[in-house]
């Protein structure tokens, strides 16, 4: 079929960068029932088709929302702001295969694909977000519920993350908080969502002890490994893709996802192996979560070797903090959304602070030209120079704001 646009008016496309954002769409998608496998996994077997029809259901709902008025919110004309006009891109109006973006992640870049491509790229995100949250009320929330929850959720707290961060006319990337991929948007948004809603729903309730024993164990390892491998695998495209072209930043992205994704499962699996005398399946496949979830502020931003440094950190802390939610708190969060989604977000957004290097995002920090002995010398002048340790404390009250406006907001929600 012949094309019904004229080339000449798609000479500012890049058909490589087109492609990888295509491609990278697709990933992103793929993520979704990926989820569904490793929660549907992670469940009793009763409640598998009703959690695995959570995740599915936000590909259709959250889908429309985002093409009727979400896009618009999170990037469209900003109001002070805070919020976009919602005038601005309603049913993708304004939108075609020949105009390049106009609201780039990273404003320094030229962005070479079209503005309906990166419509339908950041759908991926709006529709994996909510369905996020998910794990966390797992066997309490009703159907009808969970419906308009999800809609309120993604119109009310998600739209305007997105819309303070990356949208350059947004407060706080105004004022310098960066994310290159989700870590603050996604993660922090949808993990301390999933805390506020376990706070809401309350506990399960269980006849027994021997009874809440037995469906606490997780039905199917199966479907834990092979959601694992999908999410693996898509999040290449949610965190490379967030370069928004093929290029060098790409491929760090990609790479350091990879690199701490690998070394939080291996380090997760020792940890569980020396506190229980033996590994399990479902903690590595955790473990490698927490890495991802904790990368993904930092992937295009920081150089392998910190990509390491963001695993370990993210096998401790995550697993830390299972252990706080589970044993010391006795919130019944089912699948640890906060543990490894809000708190690796969390973590991996105060790392980014630090190991940041603007050799490879734009992201500054001090030369380490004077300190090239060894990486232990880096490390320690990454961590307690002036400009690192400003930049640390600069994203804690951002975080702060962010993660109380996600906790309010849910809690009003479900009320």
């Amino acid at each position: 079929m012949a094309s019904q646009w004229p080339e000449s008016d798609c000479s500012k496309i890049n058909s490589g960068d087109t492609a990888w954002m295509l491609v990278s769409t697709a990933l992103v998608l793929f993520m979704t029932p990926g989820l569904a496998f490793f929660y549907g996994g992670l469940v009793h077997r009763k409640s598998v088709l009703t959690i695995i029809m959570q995740c599915v259901i936000s590909m259709g709902t959250t889908s429309l929302i985002w093409f009727l008025i979400g896009f618009s919110l999170a990037f469209g004309e900003t109001g002070g702001g805070v919020i976009g006009n919602p005038k601005s891109y309603p049913v993708f109006v304004n939108l075609d295969p020949c105009t390049p973006v106009g609201y780039p992640m990273q404003p320094n870049d030229a962005m070479a694909f079209p503005g309906l491509l990166f419509a339908a790229y950041q759908m991926m995100f709006a529709i994996i977000s909510p369905a996020l949250i998910t794990g966390a009320f797992a066997d309490r929330v009703t159907f009808p519920a969970y419906l308009i929850f999800i809609s309120l959720w993604l119109v009310l707290v998600y739209c305007p993350f997105v819309h303070w961060i990356w949208n350059p006319a947004g407060f706080l990337n105004k004022w310098g908080v960066k994310d290159f991929a989700g870590g603050i948007v996604v993660h922090i948004s949808a993990g301390f969502a999933a805390l506020a809603s376990v706070f809401v729903v309350g506990s399960r309730k269980y006849k027994s002890e021997e009874e809440r024993l037995i469906l606490q164990v997780p039905h199917n390892r199966t479907f834990v490994a092979l959601g694992t491998g999908m999410l693996w695998f898509g999040w290449f495209g949610f965190n490379g893709g967030s370069a928004l072209a093929s290029n060098g930043v790409a491929v760090f992205a990609v790479t350091n996802s990879c690199i701490a994704c690998s070394t939080a499962m291996t380090l997760w699996t020792i940890i569980e192996w020396v506190s229980t005398s033996k590994p399990s399946l479902v903690g590595a496949c955790v473990g490698a979560i927490a890495g991802l979830a904790t990368i993904t502020p930092c992937a295009g931003f920081v150089r392998p070797w910190a990509a390491l440094v963001i695993g370990v950190v993210a096998a401790l802390f995550c697993y830390g903090c299972v252990k706080f939610c589970r044993d010391m708190m006795k919130w019944d969060d089912a699948l640890d959304v906060w543990a490894v989604h809000g708190m690796g977000g969390f973590i991996g957004s105060i790392l980014l602070g630090i190991l940041a290097d603007e050799g490879v995002g734009g992201v500054p920090r001090p030369s380490p030209s004077t300190l090239h002995r060894s990486t232990t010398t880096f490390l320690l002048h990454s961590l307690f120079t002036r400009h690192s340790l400003r930049r640390v404390l600069w994203e804690l009250p951002r975080l702060a704001k962010e993660i109380i406006y996600s906790i309010s907001l849910v809690l009003l929600s479900f009320v």
